[in-house]
């Protein structure tokens, strides 16, 4: 149930209780959009387009570049819009056949036998790496001692020779684990991109068995899968490697060689989840003693001397696919402008729960900020939105800028703050509070 508020009764204007009628609405949009055209005072930053399709790959074979891009829409007072118009994305083709021409060599062949410096002279050029930015054509004229310029290289062009950076716009950028370039993203220890290390789980031990004769000693069994693994011992013992297949990788017939008392032996890895029911079952045959799994909370500490095999899993749901149908696209100046205006309340919110009936969904949220209210808003407030399935649905934890109606029942008993089907529910952001700021300017007194 939501709180009681006074009031009730029907009405077919905007701005008080009871829906609003529909041509208020195309009237509204109307105006909003003739409004926007005439300019006016418009400040804050302007709204981007989506992105337009990848381009095929600058290069025929090897490593090339792939760019898409975008158009900045703003009104003339706008500011820019903050972020960048184009977008660099690494494409990977098989590898060029041998004796290929790199891509820089050519660039540099085609000024060969073209008068560069005079009229009469000509050279033929290589590439010179020894130029302070490698994202430029630097080129040494064959049998002299000097090189020339030619500008920026081709975006594309490896920065300097066996490097993976590649130079886009005249800087030298590597490629993020998502394939785009500069992005700066990188792989957690579960080898997921941009992950938490939340699927998988960090075991670490210490192998402090004394052993009771000289000889080889099983210190651990390394499981398929198992990645950022790391050993190491402070002793005159040797330290022995031996694959799936029974071959000895490094030092011979066992496992450690024990020629003085143990100091003890750490060891750690990373595991999918997934594997380590097995992995657990085989360190149980070899008779060692576990631990329950415990959350892990920040970077893995070592362990005490007598604690044996500890593996620290973080309990993350398995993610279940989501029943519900995409939602419509609500993007856009006019449809801003259209909630903002038409609502009771415009307000910036964190989301602390939410409960899913029959046939609504109720948001539970802690006002933080209030840009427009027809009456007062208490810091805690329901938000109501229609159906099992809201568009836009809204995430626990995280904030947003919501444009809510304020809904009372024929009989006053009931009052709710209504976010109607896709209306206007978009994640905070400097940029959205600036635009949402502009919209009140638009709105009709």
């Amino acid at each position: 149930m939501g709180k009681l508020r006074p009031g009730g009764g029907e009405s077919l204007a905007p701005g008080r209780t009871g829906r609003p009628h529909p041509l208020w609405n195309l009237l509204l949009l109307l105006w909003t959009l003739l409004n926007c055209g005439l300019g006016g005072s418009a400040q804050g930053p302007g709204e981007w387009t989506p992105w337009g399709s990848w381009s095929r790959c600058s290069s025929s074979c090897g490593q090339g570049l792939s760019v898409r891009s975008r158009r900045c829409v703003r009104f003339p007072r706008e500011e820019r819009c903050w972020g960048d118009t184009h977008e660099y994305r690494l494409c990977q083709l098989p590898d060029c056949p041998p004796g290929a021409m790199p891509f820089r060599d050519l660039q540099c062949a085609l000024y060969n036998g073209h008068p560069v410096l005079g009229p009469q002279k000509t050279y033929q050029w290589v590439p010179f790496y020894g130029a302070p930015n490698q994202c430029d054509l630097n080129c040494l004229a064959v049998g002299h001692a000097f090189y020339h310029s030619f500008g920026r290289v081709l975006d594309g062009t490896p920065c300097s020779w066996g490097s993976q950076g590649l130079c886009v716009a005249g800087r030298c950028l590597n490629a993020g684990c998502d394939g785009l370039m500069g992005s700066g993203a990188r792989e957690d220890h579960c080898g997921r991109c941009g992950g938490t290390n939340d699927s998988c789980l960090f075991v670490q031990r210490v192998f402090r068995d004394t052993g009771a004769f000289a000889g080889y000693w099983n210190v651990t069994l390394i499981p398929e899968g198992a990645r950022h693994i790391y050993a190491a011992h402070r002793s005159r013992n040797h330290l022995a490697l031996i694959g799936g297949d029974g071959r000895y990788v490094l030092n011979g017939n066992g496992e450690v060689l024990l020629q003085e008392p143990n100091p003890g032996i750490e060891f750690e890895f990373w595991l999918p989840r997934e594997r380590y029911g097995p992995f657990q079952e085989q360190a149980q045959a070899l008779g060692w003693s576990l631990r329950q799994p415990q959350p892990l909370e920040g970077e893995p500490q070592s362990l005490e001397p007598q604690e044996a095999l500890a593996a620290f899993p973080t309990r993350t749901p398995k993610p279940t696919p989501d029943p519900c149908p995409p939602c419509p696209d609500t993007r856009g100046r006019a449809h801003r402008l259209l909630h903002y205006c038409g609502s009771d309340f415009v307000f910036r919110a964190r989301v602390l729960g939410h409960l899913r009936q029959a046939q609504e969904t109720r948001y539970e949220v802690r006002v933080q900020l209030v840009y427009k209210n027809r009456s007062p808003l208490q810091s805690l407030e329901y938000v109501w939105a229609p159906g099992r399935c809201p568009c836009p649905p809204m995430a626990l934890h995280r904030e947003y800028l919501l444009a809510a109606q304020r809904l009372v029942n024929p009989d006053g008993t009931q009052d709710r703050l209504l976010l109607p089907h896709a209306g206007y529910a978009r994640p905070w952001s400097p940029a959205e509070d600036s635009r949402v700021r502009l919209a009140a300017r638009h709105c009709p007194v």
